[in-house]
């Protein structure tokens, strides 16, 4: 209910209200919200009052309009804590959701100038290219490529790509711990081929993410080059001063 006499204001109230809603599954992904003229009749509060609310909750995701037809409740985006370091295949499981990956292709190719750089081996030298589209309940998320060095991790197939973390198999069959990592995230917008594999429409916005992780020496172990649908997954983060 709407408390007029509260020194909360009331666009606040309403926020709070159908964000509490979509967050009990009382509304869920895909659902129409009610217009602004429905809620200004229910409330007896203007429309200007209600299209603030409504505005507020689309800027922080959980709604998204649609020209001509409504406001609806958006799908809820995975949060990723950036303290600690798992694969993707760890994180999904840790939710309760089914991870998955879909092969793009998996080859062994000379490395580049820039791999070899990254991977700290000589140019030329053979890595496994792997690009796969990584997937929550079936749900593409992100566009993956990673790059390991073959001489390093030996053993490496497509179907082990497919059945089992990566992390998994590197730690349990290199006789490698990985140990620490570097992530760098910046902000983009959808080419063709990701919009295409990701399905998304193309010129939205997505999380370009490089991440190079570390065994317990210090040797680089993978190189990967991520894009995340920034529809459906955040990063989080816990400073203390």
């Amino acid at each position: 209910m709407i408390n007029k006499k509260s020194p909360i204001p009331i666009y606040y109230q309403l926020q709070e209200q159908i964000k509490n809603m979509i967050e009990k599954g009382e509304l869920k992904p895909g659902d129409t919200i009610s217009s602004e003229r429905q809620y200004a009749e229910k409330f007896k509060i203007s429309r200007m009052t209600i299209r603030q609310a409504l505005t507020k909750l689309v800027d922080e995701g959980y709604l998204y309009r649609v020209k001509g037809k409504g406001t609806f409740v958006a799908e809820r985006k995975i949060e990723q804590p950036l303290q600690g370091l798992t694969s993707f295949t760890e994180d999904m499981k840790s939710r309760g959701m089914k991870p998955g990956s879909k092969p793009l292709s998996f080859e062994v190719i000379p490395a580049s100038s820039s791999i070899a750089n990254h991977l700290a081996i000589q140019e030329y030298g053979p890595v496994y290219e792997i690009k796969r589209i990584r997937l929550a309940d079936d749900v593409p998320m992100a566009l993956e490529t990673t790059y390991i060095s073959a001489n390093l991790i030996k053993g490496l197939t497509e179907e082990i790509m497919i059945n089992q973390s990566l992390y998994e198999y590197i730690e349990d069959h290199s006789r490698v711990k990985i140990d620490q990592a570097e992530q760098i995230i910046e902000s983009s917008i959808a080419d063709q081929m990701e919009s295409q594999y990701l399905k998304i429409k193309k010129g939205l916005p997505v999380m370009l993410i490089q991440r190079k992780s570390f065994s317990e020496d210090g040797t680089p172990i993978e190189f990967v080059k991520s894009v995340y649908r920034a529809d459906r997954y955040r990063f989080m983060i816990h400073m203390k001063r």
